[in-house]
């Protein structure tokens, strides 16, 4: 099934190295310049392990996106898949997790876009912001052509990006930094490596976004499978590399206490000023680029589950309109734009990670708990996995800060709400 009945279908158009590319632009945005620190903050010299149970989760969630996203090749992800698997509730706190969740982190992303703009033009705060604004509206013109041109920008936004990161990794691992030869002075216990890997989990969020837009993939059962683990193994290698070599180039106190890690990197690599100042700008332009090209996949992915609860009444029915030149979802991607603009203009990029990192991992969760219900299944994906990855989502969802665990509560509260009174509307 392609769509819901009655609803117009999108168009097939992404190959497997297009889907993959989406997904590599997904996870390689925002989250790799600025969760590093937070996450040494929390684990210190245990940031490795952070980083690899982080990973392990992801991979296992990747695996059940896979699975599902195979079985049901619609848009809508989660949502979709825990409907059908497990329930209309169920699949609405999917929906309403991802929505929320991935809606506040587009405004970070958009507004970290918006601060690394503004430093390199000399804008302030209100520049900043403007430059975010622009950039939400911009990037939601172009997914408003259609699905092929999100592929497009996503491939010239991210090897630019690619490149830039390798380069500051051989820099890492190849040069000695100010903490050559130091003890690290970090006096945290091994038990932070759980909110670590929690905060780290933002940096991999995107591996599956490809599978949201599962009704635009050419053969799904072969493609989604490919391009989500296929996307995620590219980022885990360049992850542990940059992570590894943050910790031996920076240390545990100088990486937990930078607000930018990879400008930190160059600013003491010893350059003369000239190099100095080139680096920050070429670093500075390819975090600007990242969280562009997150952003972009992200918006495009928000606005396919609104699309998917609207055909379901879980959202209002005109947001599933479906454009007949571009077959986009203009209602759905205009009203994530409308929001993600408000929180540009309202909020502050720190406080969103937690939560945004919480509602996924109650996503992902449900994914997992999914496709242990799946009764056929290929030989890479059996049903540890799913158990594995559902246990490590809730075990990272909840050891939070306790602000984020209790902020989302309280939004799941409200969408379980108005979802009752809904219904209780319509008999």
């Amino acid at each position: 099934m392609s769509s819901a009945p009655g609803h117009p279908a999108l168009a097939r158009r992404l190959g497997t190295l297009d889907a993959t590319v989406i997904g590599v632009g997904s996870m390689v945005g925002a989250g790799v310049f600025v969760a590093f620190a937070p996450a040494a903050a929390h684990a210190g010299p245990w940031l490795p392990a952070a980083l690899l149970l982080a990973a392990v989760v992801a991979w296992c969630n990747a695996t059940s996106t896979a699975q599902l996203a195979a079985v049901h090749p619609a848009s809508g992800g989660t949502y979709l898949y825990a409907n059908r698997q497990l329930g209309p509730w169920p699949g609405f706190v999917a929906g309403w997790g991802f929505v929320t969740g991935k809606t506040a982190s587009a405004a970070a992303m958009s507004l970290t876009f918006g601060l690394y703009a503004a430093e390199l033009l000399g804008a302030g705060d209100a520049g900043a912001r403007l430059l975010a604004v622009v950039a939400v509206l911009g990037l939601t013109a172009v997914n408003l052509g259609g699905v092929s041109r999100t592929a497009r920008l996503t491939k010239l936004l991210v090897v630019p990006v690619l490149a830039v990161l390798l380069a500051v990794t051989v820099l890492l691992h190849t040069v000695p930094g100010p903490a050559a030869g130091s003890a690290p002075g970090w006096e945290g216990s091994g038990w932070g490596v759980l909110p670590a890997a929690g905060t780290l989990f933002f940096a991999f969020a995107g591996y599956a976004r490809v599978a949201t837009l599962g009704e635009e993939v050419r053969d799904p059962a072969r493609t989604i499978p490919r391009a989500v683990l296929g996307a995620l193994a590219l980022t885990l290698l360049l992850y542990a590399a940059l992570g590894l070599g943050l910790l031996r180039f920076l240390g545990v106190d100088r990486l937990a206490a930078a607000t930018a890690p990879l400008l930190a990197v160059v600013e003491h690599a010893g350059w003369s000023a000239g190099a100095t100042t080139a680096g920050a700008v070429l670093v500075t332009v390819a975090a600007a680029l990242a969280t562009l090209g997150a952003l972009l996949a992200l918006v495009a992915g928000i606005s396919r589950t609104v699309l998917a609860m609207a055909r379901q009444r879980d959202l209002p029915g005109p947001l599933g309109a479906v454009s007949q030149r571009h077959r986009a979802p203009w209602a759905a991607e205009l009203a994530v734009a409308g929001v993600v603009v408000v929180l540009v203009l309202a909020g502050d990029v720190r406080t969103v990670i937690g939560f945004s990192s919480f509602g996924v991992l109650v996503y992902y969760a449900l994914a997992n708990l999914s496709a242990l219900t799946l009764t056929e299944r290929p030989g890479w994906a059996p049903r540890a996995v799913n158990a594995l990855g559902l246990a490590g989502c809730l075990l990272l969802a909840f050891t939070l800060p306790a602000v984020s665990v209790l902020t989302m509560l309280g939004v799941f509260a409200v969408g379980l709400t108005g979802r009752a009174l809904a219904l209780s509307r319509r008999r």
